[in-house]
């Protein structure tokens, strides 16, 4: 298969690209740089998502496009430039490839589209947490992340009236070693300073990287990859994550952070990280797909090098 990636020197992409390699298909990246983007076999092609230009023409004749491209949530602190940039990186490129694949005379069969599981609102019941299970049916929320998602999932769903499948991938917290988001939330633990955030009751939706990519290939084939996807493996409380981590990094998880010092650290990204949902990979489960790590404690020890035996 002729497949299109965007994102891919990004922690899942470069990771994907590696994997669809592997399988020997024919894996054009979409990249700024191509003469600083390293991944093997893979054909670069020099891109600005955003606007059109040649890279477009490649998509004519492609089987499938895997777009992972987005400015990295947690980068930097959020004020309206930095959200402009969000939004940009998402709502654009994306509009911008589904109207090369109008354009295109050979339409690929699939668009498998990033998005999160921020779509949803935050789990706030009488109690301050609800427990209630999300699945792909619930309705968005109205944060700045959940309408970036909405908005972002609405321009990849445009490519359907072209007769193309698309799935969204509503991703959780993704573990795995070798950088992401682990590699941040380890560093006050390797230091002896780690521990819950807040209450420690928000629930955290995660799941591994292996099982992401795992997703996103199935998705090239099975036509029951359509519309929303919870790309999750299971939920825990924050404080539960905080031990998992400590557990596996034989360290101590004793030292949270309060509420307001992560506030006045990042300002509006804070209320993502105090509050969460408890999303469920429904479609997922109704598909059968199988996890290779479906145990939080398991995905932590393969993720920081110590996998159980």
């Amino acid at each position: 298969m002729k497949i299109i990636v965007t994102g891919a020197t990004g922690y899942i992409g470069h990771a994907l690209v590696a994997h669809l390699l592997e399988r020997e298909h024919q894996v054009v990246a979409l990249v700024r740089d191509p003469d600083r983007a390293k991944l093997g076999a893979a054909r670069l092609v020099r891109a600005d998502l955003e606007i059109a230009g040649p890279w477009c023409d490649e998509l004519d004749g492609a089987d499938a496009v895997i777009h992972l491209a987005g400015e990295p949530v947690a980068g930097k602190r959020w004020d309206a430039r930095q959200k402009q940039l969000l939004r940009d990186s998402r709502i654009e490129t994306t509009r911008s490839i589904v109207e090369a694949i109008a354009k295109a005379a050979h339409k690929p069969r699939v668009l498998a589209c990033a998005s999160g599981i921020d779509y949803y609102p935050f789990a706030l019941g009488l109690s301050g947490f609800d427990d209630d299970e999300v699945t792909e049916s619930d309705p968005p929320g109205d944060d700045f992340l959940a309408r970036l998602c909405a908005s972002w999932e609405a321009e990849a769903r445009a490519a359907t009236s072209h007769g193309v499948r698309v799935c969204s991938m509503r991703t959780g917290l993704v573990l795995g070693g070798s950088g992401g988001a682990l590699a941040r939330m380890k560093r006050p633990f390797e230091w002896f300073a780690g521990g819950r955030i807040g209450s420690g009751r928000q629930l955290v939706s995660w799941i591994h990287r292996d099982d992401v990519i795992a997703a996103y290939i199935a998705a090239l084939d099975d036509d029951r990859f359509s519309g929303p996807i919870n790309l999750v493996a299971g939920s825990v409380r924050n404080a539960e994550l905080a031990r998992a981590i400590g557990h596996a990094l034989h360290r101590p998880s004793w030292v949270p952070v309060p509420a307001f010092a992560l506030r006045l650290a990042v300002g509006e990204l804070a209320e993502s990280i105090l509050h969460g949902r408890n999303v469920v990979p429904e479609k997922l489960r109704r598909m059968g797909f199988s996890f290779a790590h479906p145990d939080l404690a398991d995905a932590l020890a393969c993720s920081v090098g110590h996998a159980r035996t």
